[in-house]
């Protein structure tokens, strides 16, 4: 880019800024670098700048490269949930690309620092991956990088079980577990025993049976890393390091549909709003239906496209601009209220603090909607002696609560913790929550086999298959064995 150039999408970084505020926009202060292709592509795959090294990271880098360069696909931008934000464009896009980009990136950032979702994130988590990366180089230095990438693979093959709740939920610590158990059953020694237990000192109740944990634990996670026996210290700090980067990109997995559609719906509203010449016009439309279009498969939706149609159905609506099949309004309750007029936008931001991607669909994605963006359900069948997907439903009930069902807890089976001292012999037992949706045995059996190994002694799982409780087990050997209960 040169110098001139430079100058001149700054001058329309101001504008846009601008604008933004004057649509009632208030994101944080965003920092703007224009950077080469391949380095667009290194912070889609690692997720944020200066995270740990991991062969996955090249895969995914590769991977997104290869569809650039076949024309299957093109990053534009990618800003981070930090305070200030970091954005970073590509440096080949056109002037009019850059000004669309920074508007949209300005809508993510208002979302980032509004959703609710997002307050308990750590805004200077890029600092905080680069002292993850450090650590995790110097344990590559100490225990060799095979060693250390063996037990990252390990440990990122359940990165996903750890408990949503946890950034809002103030927990003991193993140490004040083991004191409270301790104290159990102990007899209180204060100056009025004597006015308490003037009848006589009440029967010492009776211990109860020791339970660990004493309730079911959702964070697989957390609880291999405190109690896992044979785990060393730097192998513990492994597995916090990545449960607490889970924890940062948790929020950005919950609301991926509502955040690019928001940021979808300013690009066009600013966008329009700015002083355009006819070409740029022109290219403006190109990119926005671009970005916008269905998804190319099929099988898959485009979050922009869907995120964005409902958001502008909800702002019809809440201004009082009726359309045939529209039904009454209700509240959260399901309760009728009188139909809003003129509110659409403060709607829309109201949207943006309290929803994430499942109250979003559940609550706004209506029968005409499911209509007009052509959803439905599908399945996996034999014709003419050939498998190949169908249409399963178009119900739009059915088809709103597999989708809103196809995102409980990311799409990834719920896990807890049962029993981590099972049979007496330290062993792990687990449970898979069973919705309906049978485990792929083939790949349970994989990840079991690394939950021995961060275990170090035989470990269980219970599900359900074919309506019958099975349990499968991952001895001292690695050979995971079934039964049927």
């Amino acid at each position: 880019m040169s110098l001139s150039e430079r100058d001149e999408l700054e001058r329309w970084i101001e504008i846009i800024w601008d604008q933004a505020r004057e649509f009632g926009l208030d994101p944080y202060p965003t920092h703007f670098e224009v950077v080469p292709q391949h380095v667009i592509y290194e912070l889609g795959a690692y997720g944020l700048p200066a995270r740990f090294s991991h062969w996955t990271f090249g895969r995914d880098y590769h991977r997104q490269k290869t569809s650039y360069e076949y024309g299957m696909s093109k990053i534009y931008e990618i800003v981070f949930n930090t305070d200030p934000c970091q954005a970073f464009l590509v440096e080949d896009n056109s002037m009019l690309s850059h000004k669309f980009v920074a508007a949209h990136v300005l809508g993510h950032c208002h979302f980032f620092k509004h959703n609710s979702y997002f307050q308990h994130t750590n805004r200077r988590m890029i600092e905080q991956m680069r002292v993850h990366a450090e650590r995790i180089a110097e344990y590559e230095k100490q225990f060799g990088w095979r060693e250390v990438e063996n037990f990252l693979d390990t440990v990122m093959t359940v990165e996903m079980h750890f408990d949503p709740s946890a950034p809002l939920v103030k927990r003991k610590s193993a140490e004040q577990h083991e004191d409270d158990r301790l104290r159990e059953g102990q007899p209180m020694n204060t100056d009025y025993d004597d006015i308490w237990n003037v009848a006589g000192r009440p029967d010492r109740p009776k211990p109860r049976a020791r339970k660990f944990p004493e309730e079911p634990e959702r964070d697989l996670m957390r609880f291999l890393m405190e109690y896992g026996r044979d785990l060393e210290e730097w192998q513990r700090d492994i597995i916090e390091i990545v449960r607490s980067e889970m924890l940062y990109f948790l929020p950005q997995m919950r609301t991926k549909i509502m955040n690019e559609g928001f940021a979808s719906y300013w690009h066009e509203k600013i966008l329009e709003s700015l002083d355009l010449t006819s070409e740029e016009h022109w290219e403006f439309r190109r990119l926005h239906s671009s970005v916008l279009s269905p998804s190319g498969s099929r099988a898959q939706i485009n979050p922009y496209y869907v995120g964005f149609q409902i958001l502008k159905d909800i702002e019809r609506r809440w201004d009082g601009v009726m359309e045939v099949g529209d039904d009454e309004e209700t509240d959260w309750m399901g309760r009728t209220i009188a139909r809003p007029t003129g509110e659409g936008r403060a709607k829309l931001f109201s949207v943006c603090e309290e929803d994430n991607d499942v109250t979003f669909l559940r609550r706004y994605l209506t029968d005409s909607l499911v209509k007009k963006l052509d959803l439905y359900t599908y399945k996996l069948q034999e014709v003419d002696g050939e498998k190949m997907w169908v249409v399963q439903d178009t119900d739009w009930r059915r088809v709103r609560d597999s989708m809103v069902d196809s995102m409980t807890n990311f799409g990834q089976p719920i896990l807890t913790v049962e029993d981590g001292d099972y049979q007496r012999h330290g062993e792990l037992y687990l449970k898979h929550a069973y919705d309906g949706k049978r485990l792929d045995l083939e790949y349970t059996e994989r990840v079991l086999k690394n939950v021995h190994r961060l275990w170090g002694r035989p470990v269980y799982l219970e599900s359900v298959a074919d309506d019958k409780k099975i349990v499968l087990k991952c001895g001292d050997n690695g050979e995971i064995t079934q039964e049927v209960a």
